[in-house]
């Protein structure tokens, strides 16, 4: 009796044509000196410290997403894919050279989903929507719309506390971009940094919320929806802290440790809102199904 010979199994680096090769190295050389760039000039800074952590969860969430996606896996329609395509490596290239990362980012990311598109098709990229919308949030925002957004918002926290602390009989006013709490003078823009780590927030309750609420849509829009109310509340709070700290232990106290601390108290109160609000919709869900099935 003959015995049947085992096929010897192709090893990795055999499987992969030329064709792959060239896809991997052009892929590479788009993406590497791009996120070299923003790690060193955006992931360093508060507005982008979230940078490394959106990255590594959202890689991590994208496999995921991919393994267990039932669409199925054909190519794209390769008219708009490479037209597409032209338009993102031709805006790239220019922002690349001009020196504007944040656009050439954005170009770089619009580049490789349009890739996958090419690949894997419109049905997989429609099922792994969040972990590219998720991932986009480690790439630098412009920071013309960041002020844009978030100056109107600094101007009302800081009159807010003021308000606030003045009816509480505090001798505390505010003038421009100033606030006067006795003998001691703080910059809204300083009090109001907190802002600045508004992705971060959002990232955190995003990716929170679409673990929790996968298969239930309208409880993630309810968290999503949210975060811009839980970030400009939580830091809301920390203004208040700083301005106390400022009043009753001085200037140097309030730019010290107790500056981080206020950061972190800031985003205990924000997480901490986002289980309250999901604890109580979910609670109102529950209590509406009970009603119904009665």
């Amino acid at each position: 009796m003959l015995l049947a010979k085992a096929k010897p199994q192709a090893s990795l680096f055999r499987s992969i044509s030329l064709a792959d090769l060239v896809l991997i190295v052009g892929t590479a050389i788009i993406v590497v000196p791009t996120m070299f760039e923003v790690g060193r000039f955006n992931w360093t800074t508060e507005q982008g410290g979230h940078g490394p952590i959106v990255l590594a969860t959202g890689l991590w969430l994208l496999w995921r997403e991919v393994k267990s996606s039932p669409a199925e896996r054909k190519p794209g329609n390769w008219i708009f894919g490479i037209l597409g395509l032209t338009v993102l490596l031709g805006i790239y290239i220019l922002a690349r050279i001009t020196g504007i990362l944040e656009i050439e980012a954005l170009a770089m990311y619009g580049a490789l989903i349009t890739g996958g598109f090419l690949l894997l098709g419109g049905g997989l990229i429609r099922s792994i929507w969040f972990p590219l919308l998720y991932l986009a949030l480690a790439l630098p925002p412009p920071d013309s719309v960041v002020a844009a957004i978030t100056q109107p918002i600094k101007i009302a926290i800081s009159e807010w506390a003021v308000g606030l602390l003045h009816a509480l009989g505090y001798p505390i006013a505010s003038s421009g971009v100033t606030i006067q709490i006795a003998q001691y003078e703080l910059l809204v823009a300083a009090a109001c940094a907190g802002l600045n780590s508004i992705i971060s927030l959002g990232a955190i309750c995003l990716f929170y919320g679409y673990l929790r609420h996968r298969t239930n849509f309208l409880s993630f829009i309810v968290i999503a929806l949210s975060v811009i109310p839980i970030a400009i509340f939580s830091n809301f709070i920390r203004v208040l802290i700083l301005i106390l700290i400022t009043y009753y232990l001085g200037e140097s106290a309030a730019q010290g440790f107790l500056h981080d601390f206020a950061g972190l108290t800031m985003f205990a109160v924000a997480l901490l809102t986002v289980f309250v609000i999901d604890s109580m919709f979910t609670r109102l869900l529950h209590l509406r199904t009970e009603r119904l099935s009665k």
